[in-house]
């Protein structure tokens, strides 16, 4: 299977911020994305529903032999990640991790806050982490309203989508929060915003790197990794919106030259 594809998911581009790093970190290896674009976003969705999403689209992904699965969604991973794992038990399933370890293992003020949506709040695998290792640190929650929608129209640095920003992080740095952990995929898309409001004292955490990483260790250990120079075909792009033209074309740090050109599929044909 070294030849095979590795699946990213999420509910709509944001993964792409997660793809971009192991395209980087794993240029050998074929790469296949699916946005659930008309699905996005999954944050207000019933829990059920995303499940459902995520079965689906696994299958998608099982059908085109891929070797490992990353839920490159936050909100996905919360609800979802135990039972795709239970479902689906001889595949590789990679997740989202909150990144609130590195953030409260390196605060110097105390404070750290966290960026995410109410699914991800709410879901277990935050909550045990948050009580594993918050300790005496005293950690800032907020929900970005709108970044998500704004990330989905292509207005990563727009007036409004810096006061929206503002607005979300402002509380958070006059309490004296010193990290901000990105707790959704969409967000590193706002990132050089984000750093224009919250200045250069607050240090910004992007668990992306980290799944990354603990992808190319699976490749390792299962030996299942591409031989560099020898990518069997290319990256391929999907979509669950018929209308492929509300999906921005160009996007930053992500796919050849940035420009992608995304495939219409019917999930539910997986069923």
């Amino acid at each position: 299977m070294s030849g095979s594809p590795i699946g990213i998911m999420d509910s709509g581009i944001g993964g792409l911020t997660v793809h971009s790093r192991i395209k980087a970190l794993l240029p050998g290896e074929r790469l296949i994305y699916v946005a659930d674009s008309a699905y996005c976003p999954y944050g207000p969705r019933p829990v059920e529903e995303i499940i459902q999403r995520c079965c689906l689209i696994t299958r998608f992904f099982l059908s085109r032999d891929c070797k490992i699965i990353v839920v490159a969604c936050n909100t996905a991973t919360a609800a979802a990640i135990d039972i795709l794992r239970k479902s689906f038990p001889h595949t590789h399933v990679v997740g989202m991790e909150p990144a609130v370890k590195p953030a409260v293992l390196h605060t110097k003020s105390g404070v750290v806050g966290v960026l995410a949506t109410r699914g991800t709040f709410k879901g277990s695998l935050y909550n045990r982490t948050l009580a594993t290792f918050a300790g005496r640190v005293r950690v800032l929650e907020q929900v970005g309203e709108g970044w998500v929608e704004a990330v989905e129209k292509g207005e990563y640095d727009t007036l409004k989508t810096e006061e929206m920003v503002r607005k979300t992080i402002e509380p958070m740095l006059r309490e004296g929060a010193d990290h901000l952990v990105l707790g959704c995929t969409h967000y590193p898309f706002l990132v050089p915003v984000i750093r224009r409001v919250a200045g250069p004292g607050v240090e910004i955490v992007d668990p992306a790197p980290a799944v990354a990483q603990r992808v190319k260790h699976l490749l390792d250990e299962h030996l299942l990794a591409g031989t560099a120079g020898e990518k069997s075909g290319e990256d391929l792009y999907y979509t669950s919106s018929e209308e492929t033209s509300v999906l921005p074309s160009a996007v930053p740090n992500a796919a050849k030259g940035g420009i992608i050109y995304w495939r219409p599929y019917t999930f539910e044909n997986m069923e």
